[in-house]
Order: structure tokens, then sequence, then C-alpha cells
């Protein structure tokens, strides 16, 4: 599960900056995803755990919905009325490296940490994986205070994560929500470094991840990265049927419809490229401003790519 850790140092401080970058904040939204189908615990229908209501809110925001600023008002209670919850300050982390607010990430990174480890002592899967969270998140720190400079003691951060992953791994093989964190990181790992192979993070989410939604979304990005077009595109328009309010899928059905009609010289893929950034920047109000900002930047894009053909 760790073999990657064996290849040439060199190799692996090369990435290991851009790709906690790259990894951060999708790996992030995918743990913390929420389906309706089930009450309290978005992952499993099996041995369910509970969740605070706040913080479940919080969740259908962002990743339903799309929604940051909903998101944002719903956490504030979540902190302060669900304290005991690692997904509730993971969440919060994960906002404040998209509004790039590193003291307020390495604060709630810390505090994801922490609550992972007294979650250990009552349910010890939950309680690894979070502190694998807790731990990615601070290394996610590190790389964005030092950079490259910090990669070295990144990739330590990053050792630590796969322990604590392996010991979720070892009490529940095939627990949902550890394989969607997992299966993501994995895949991810995958696509960025060349000795690894996607196909087993693949076969991860496919086999036991949940919710299937943000496993279609996975999936869809990483065949987006790796080139496969027509694969991403499939998987896009399923977590487009299954989250229809959230602007970041129609982002990412975009952005794969722009690579593929740039691939083929096809005006009408580029076309519908732009519709579906139109259909994102319809809901700007939700996304962070960063984001908005990159979105009409790639439609830019796609729009002179569009032109170029004539």
């Amino acid at each position: 599960m760790t073999k990657w850790f064996s290849a040439p140092q060199s190799v692996v401080l090369a990435r290991i900056t851009s790709l906690v970058q790259a990894t951060f904040s999708a790996a992030i939204a995918f743990q913390l995803a929420i389906n309706p189908a089930f009450a309290g615990d978005p992952f499993r229908d099996n041995n369910p755990r509970a969740i605070g209501d706040k913080t479940e809110a919080a969740f259908r925001a962002v990743f339903q919905k799309g929604n940051y600023p909903e998101a944002e008002n719903y956490l504030k209670q979540a902190l302060a009325n669900e304290p005991n919850e690692p997904l509730a300050y993971a969440m919060r982390a994960s906002l404040a490296y998209t509004n790039n607010d590193v003291a307020t990430l390495a604060t709630y990174s810390t505090k994801t940490l922490e609550a992972g480890q007294k979650l250990i002592a009552t349910d010890p899967l939950r309680g690894n994986l979070y502190t694998a969270v807790g731990t990615f998140l601070e290394g996610a720190v590190i790389i964005t205070r030092e950079g490259a400079g910090g990669a070295a003691q990144a990739l330590g951060k990053l050792r630590q994560v796969y322990q604590y992953l392996d010991k979720a791994e070892a009490i529940s093989a095939n627990d949902p929500e550890l394989n969607l964190i997992k299966g993501y990181m994995d895949l991810l790992l995958a696509v960025n470094l060349p000795f690894t192979n996607p196909d087993e993070a693949i076969q991860r989410l496919e086999k036991n991840a949940a919710p299937q939604y943000l496993v279609d979304r996975g999936i869809a990005i990483a065949y987006r990265d790796l080139k496969n077009y027509s694969q991403a595109l499939d998987y896009a328009n399923r977590a487009v049927k299954a989250t229809a309010d959230n602007p970041e899928v129609y982002y990412l059905k975009a952005q794969i419809l722009h690579e593929q009609g740039r691939q083929q010289n096809s005006r009408q893929l580029l076309q519908d490229a732009i519709a579906n950034f139109d259909i994102a920047l319809s809901k700007k109000s939700q996304l962070p401003a960063d984001l908005v900002k990159q979105i009409q930047s790639e439609r830019s894009r796609a729009n002179d790519t569009l032109k170029s053909l004539g």
C-alpha cells in the first residue's frame, strides 16, 4: 500500500509540492461528502456513525449545491455545537485553503488531527482515518508556507498519512469512507507519479467507496488528468446527473470538453465546453472568488481555442 515510497526520493521530492497543492482541496472534498440517502452517515448504511446536524448541513451546502457562503454559516454553528466531530474541523481547514487563509488552515489542521486522535479510543477506524487526514492537512500547511523548501518534511507527513490509513484498513478493509479517502489519494498519487498504477486506485473506488456521485467525480478527474477524455466525460456526466445544482461539476465537465475539443479540433465540443463554463459561472455568487476567476480564465481560453478553428 505504501510501495510508492520506495521510489527514488529525488523523484518523489520533485513532485511532492505540485502533488499536495493539486490534490489537497479535492481529497478533502471527497472525504467530506454528503449523500441524502443516509440520515446521519454519508457513507454507510450498515453500522452508520452519527454526525451533527449543522455539520451535515454544511456538507450539503458545499457538495450538493456548491454553495460556499451557506456552508460557512453552517460551519460556524457546527464548530460551536459539535466540537468532537473531526469532519467539521477538516472542512473548516479545507475552506481556509480555498480562501488562501494559511493561518486558519494551520489552526484547523491541528484541530482535525487532535479530534482524530481523540476519536481512536471510541472509534479506532474513523479515529485513525481522521488522524491521517489531519496529518495530510499539516503537510499541506508546510507546502503552502514553504513551497519546494518544505518538500522533504511534507514527504515525511505523507508517509505518516499512509501509516494511519493502513491502521484503519486493518480494522475494516471494505469500509466505504476509508476507501473513498484512500482510493482518492491513491488515485491522485498514481496520476502524478509515473511509477504507480491508477487502475488499482480506480478499482478501490468503484468496488468499496461511497457515496457514488463522489466516486464518479473523482474518477472523472483522474481520467481527465490521464488525458482519457472520453472516459472522463462519462464519469463527469454521472456526477452532473447526481448533483445537478453544483456549479463545480459543470466546471469539471467543461474542462474535459475543452481538452477533448482541442484534441479532436471539434467546434461542437468546444461550444459545449463554453456552455458548461457558463452554467458554472451562472452561480458564481456561491463560489470562492479565486475559483470564479479561474473558471472565467479557462472559459476565455476555450473561446480562443474555438476562434482559432475559424
